[in-house]
């Protein structure tokens, strides 16, 4: 059913579960899983004659057997640039509108597969979309639990999916606590972006794609908003297979995004720390999507990030709001967490070599923010 040698690994028991199990997370320390999973070299000269969606790395996926049902021609989002220094991946041109369909596809896929009563979703509103998305795309019954105050627009269009939704009182921690409560339920699988490693590997055809469009080589920076950190992970995941391959000759630098009002890993990181010093305030901020005051994958972002000589950049209200602006005002209209990269960019002094960094939601999940000084 699932690709040979692919298991669920608790990176700090080390205990094990097979990867056709609905457990979601390792059962004594109640931490996300990793895959334990073999990629094989994707040749770069086999790609054009390919299927147009992130399936056609197949070699680096883990539910590539066989073939694949559930798609919506995800992935090959255009690289455009802004300067002469920094492109930018357009993933806000996926099917719906945001990033988040990389390893939404990858987890319908295998829920597909698995035939669970129920899937579940707990999201601030893209990952739910997205996940709403392709289990309609299967044929799954969904349902996503969502934060109170959730933007209207990603509320009506997960519906339109035939997700049902369940609104959590309080912010997106109460809500990641109700749906893994709820996730323990008999016959869910739980869709889960940040305990399910599948949506890692789903990720990580971000850095596969700039590896294509680059002609077999990577950008020497690569700039990523960071909250859960599902696309920083992909994108470290896709970095040391496309090296241990012997694809490419240099790792690029990874530089983490957060917000200024909710950094809790820029904060670990500036003090030394492994892991987290502590969770952060829950603040209002516009990046509401990586707004997480304690993601369950701090202590590997923070190790990806240092692995390559890496740091953290935090921005403000008023530089995320000033972003989204200049954009627009190229044409290109971001939600508000989707521009935190290139507000960051803006903010601090060129790069050597080429920096790419990924607009990563649409702005019309969210309409125009408003300034906040």
């Amino acid at each position: 059913m699932l690709a040979p040698m692919t298991a669920y690994v608790c990176p700090r028991c080390r205990i094990h579960a097979p990867a056709d199990a609905l457990t979601w997370c390792c059962p004594r320390c109640r931490d996300p899983w990793d895959l334990e999973f073999t990629s094989a070299p994707v040749s770069l000269t086999s790609l054009a004659s390919r299927v147009n969606s992130l399936w056609r790395y197949k070699e680096a996926l883990p539910l590539a057997t066989g073939v694949p049902e559930v798609t919506l021609g995800e992935g090959r989002t255009p690289l455009i640039p802004l300067t002469e220094d920094v492109s930018a991946k357009l993933d806000f041109l996926m099917p719906t509108l945001s990033f988040k369909d990389r390893g939404a596809v990858m987890l319908a896929e295998l829920a597909r597969r698995l035939a669970p009563d129920r899937v579940l979703a707990d999201s601030s509103g893209n990952a739910g979309t997205a996940i709403a998305a392709y289990c309609a795309r299967a044929g799954l019954d969904c349902v996503v639990y969502v934060p109170q105050g959730t933007s209207a627009k990603k509320l009506e269009q997960i519906r339109a999916h035939g997700a049902r939704l369940t609104v959590v009182p309080g912010d997106r921690e109460a809500t990641a606590r109700a749906a893994r409560a709820a996730a323990d339920e008999p016959g869910t699988f739980y869709a889960s972006h940040v305990y399910n490693p599948h949506f890692l590997h789903g990720t990580k055809t971000y850095v596969y794609e700039l590896w294509e469009d680059l002609g077999g080589r990577l950008p020497e920076t690569l700039v990523l908003p960071v909250g859960n950190g599902t696309l920083l992970l992909g994108a470290a995941l896709a970095v040391e297979e496309l090296y241990g391959h012997g694809l490419i000759d240099t790792r690029p630098t990874l530089i983490a995004v957060q917000a200024e009002a909710v950094a809790p890993l820029a904060r670990a990181f500036e003090a030394g720390a492994e892991d987290l010093v502590e969770p952060a305030p829950a603040r209002p901020t516009l990046a509401e999507g990586i707004a997480i005051p304690n993601p369950p994958r701090a202590a590997q972002i923070l190790r990806a990030v240092r692995a390559t000589g890496g740091t953290f950049l935090t921005v403000t209200e008023d530089q995320l709001h000033a972003a989204q602006v200049d954009l627009a005002r190229r044409g290109l209209f971001v939600e508000s967490t989707g521009v935190a990269c290139w507000a960051a960019v803006r903010a601090t002094p060129a790069r050597a070599g080429l920096t790419v960094l990924p607009l990563c939601g649409a702005g019309a999940k969210t309409g125009l923010s408003h300034g906040r000084g």
